[in-house]
C-alpha cells in the first residue's frame, strides 16, 4: 500500500522494517531460550558448564549451543512443505507435553498436601481443582492437536534427555526416578514410532 501511495520506495522501505522486526524478534527468541537454558544448568538439571558465565556475566555456551540448535532447527523447516505451519505445530506440540506433565505434578502436590501444612483446606481444593481442569485440559489439547506432532516432538526430546544424564552423572545421583524412569521410556517409544511413521512415509513432512 505505501509502494503504490509514494512509488518504490515505500515498498522496500516497509522490506527494510520487515527484516529489521524479524531480526530482532529472532534475537529476543534466541536469548530466551538460552535463558531456559542457563536457568535449568544453574538448577542443576542441565550439566554445569552450561550455566558458566563469560567475562561479560553472558552464559557463554548455553547462548552458543542454543544458537546452533536453533538455527539447525531453522534451515531444516526449510525444506519442509508449509514450514510457517508445521513448525507452529510442532512447538505446540513441545509445549503441551510439559505443561500436562506440570500440571499433574501440581495434582500430585496438592494430593499428597505437600506445602499445605499451613494453609487453609478451602485453598488446598482450589488449588486442587486447577491443577485437575488444567491437566484435562492440557490432555484434551493433546488430543486435538493429533499424534503425529507428538511423536515428531518426542524424536527431539529423547536425545535431549543425553543433557539431563549428563546432569545427573555430575552430581553422582540416581539418574532416574521410578515416574522418571516410566516417562523416558515413553518419550523413547514415541520417538521410536515417529522415526518409524516418517522412514515408511505414513506421515509427510
Amino acid at each position: 500500500m505505501l509502494e503504490a501511495a509514494v512509488g518504490p520506495w515505500g515498498g522496500a522501505f516497509i522490506r527494510v522494517g520487515l527484516i529489521v522486526s524479524v531480526l530482532g524478534a529472532y534475537l529476543a527468541w534466541q536469548l530466551l531460550a538460552a535463558d531456559v537454558v542457563y536457568a535449568a544448568a544453574k538448577d542443576r538439571d542441565l550439566p554445569e558448564r552450561m550455566a558458566r558465565l563469560n567475562r561479560h556475566e553472558v552464559p557463554e555456551n548455553a547462548v552458543l549451543w542454543t544458537s546452533i540448535f536453533v538455527t539447525a532447527i531453522l534451515f531444516a523447516v526449510q525444506f519442509v512443505s508449509e514450514a510457517l505451519d508445521f513448525t507452529l505445530d510442532l512447538t505446540a506440540a513441545l509445549a503441551l507435553a510439559p505443561f500436562a506433565l506440570a500440571s499433574g505434578y501440581a495434582v500430585k502436590v496438592a494430593l499428597a498436601r505437600q506445602g499445605y501444612q499451613d494453609a487453609a483446606p478451602r485453598e488446598r481444593t482450589k488449588e486442587l481443582v486447577v491443577a485437575v481442569l488444567s491437566t484435562g485440559y492440557t490432555l484434551f489439547l493433546i488430543w486435538a492437536a493429533g499424534y503425529t506432532f507428538l511423536f515428531l516432538a518426542c524424536i527431539l526430546l529423547a536425545p535431549a534427555t543425553i543433557l539431563y544424564v549428563m546432569a545427573r552423572r555430575e552430581q553422582r545421583a540416581p539418574t532416574f526416578t521410578r515416574a522418571g524412569l516410566v516417562t523416558f521410556c515413553t518419550i523413547v517409544v514415541f520417538a521410536v514410532v515417529g522415526l518409524v511413521l516418517l522412514a515408511t512415509g505414513a506421515v509427510q513432512i
